[in-house]
């Protein structure tokens, strides 16, 4: 097996109740690739990626990470969730907590890290993403877009091995988004592993390795950004482009 393989789903399906809304998807992230989601809202875009996180549990088929098929029955998913991080499209940061309490929670609560070290760790990853001037202040003193930042320094302080974006800049005033993307695009340059489900089709065909278009619950194409933005060999996927693009 290709030992840097992060990721790997063999024919993974999600039902919520008759509604069939991951129909036998398989796709391979490698690791440092960046990955990116692409489809109309109801294509199963963020149901795939919370199956990832195991915030939903697949029906059948197999979630392998980093070598390992992991089950509900048989390991522990919070662990697996250290290792796979989310950001999400809302912050869901703790209002009565400063920013580097919002941070320094899950390592210090989850990992037992002890509390200096953490907020040393902390207050790093906030410098990284922009923000070492407010980490004292609380989330409602932010804009949309540093409360992104908070949750994406939020996800990294638990040091995963693959992060995952659901939709992370959809909520925001148009001209917060390139602060978040800029962020998420230095990740990409440090080699963080990465599946993001976004609208942002400049960003997709920049920092994308791959783009997969999904339709009705299935991969319909994937390629490199310029294969299929360039040259989509579907017609749906024509169709899809047409209508952003």
């Amino acid at each position: 097996m290709n030992t840097n393989e992060m990721i790997r789903v063999e024919k993974l399906n999600k039902f919520f109740g008759d509604l069939h809304v991951l129909k036998d998807i398989d796709l391979k992230v490698n690791e440092s690739d960046v990955v990116v989601l692409v489809g109309a809202s109801g294509s199963g875009k963020s149901t795939l990626l919370r199956c990832l996180n195991f915030l939903e549990i697949k029906n059948d088929g197999k979630i392998i990470i980093d070598g390992e098929q992991v089950e509900k029955e048989t390991h522990d998913l919070n662990k697996i969730r250290e290792r796979v991080g989310m950001v999400f499209q809302h912050f869901n940061l703790f209002p009565h907590k400063t920013v580097i309490e919002n941070v320094i929670e899950a390592p210090t609560q989850v990992k037992g890290i002890a509390k200096s070290k953490a907020i040393q760790e902390g207050k790093e990853l906030l410098d990284k993403v922009g923000l070492g001037d407010k980490y004292d202040v609380y989330p409602s003193t932010l804009s949309g877009g540093q409360k992104q930042r908070v949750a994406i320094a939020r996800a990294l302080a638990m040091k995963p091995d693959v992060m995952l974006f659901d939709e992370p800049t959809s909520a925001l005033d148009p001209e917060l988004v390139g602060e978040v993307l800029a962020t998420m695009k230095e990740l990409a340059e440090e080699g963080m592993t990465m599946v993001v489900v976004t609208h942002e089709m400049g960003f997709a065909r920049e920092v994308g390795d791959w783009v997969v278009y999904m339709h009705d619950g299935k991969i319909v194409e994937y390629g490199h950004p310029s294969e299929l933005f360039d040259n989509p060999k579907e017609e749906r996927t024509k169709a899809f482009l047409s209508s952003i693009l």
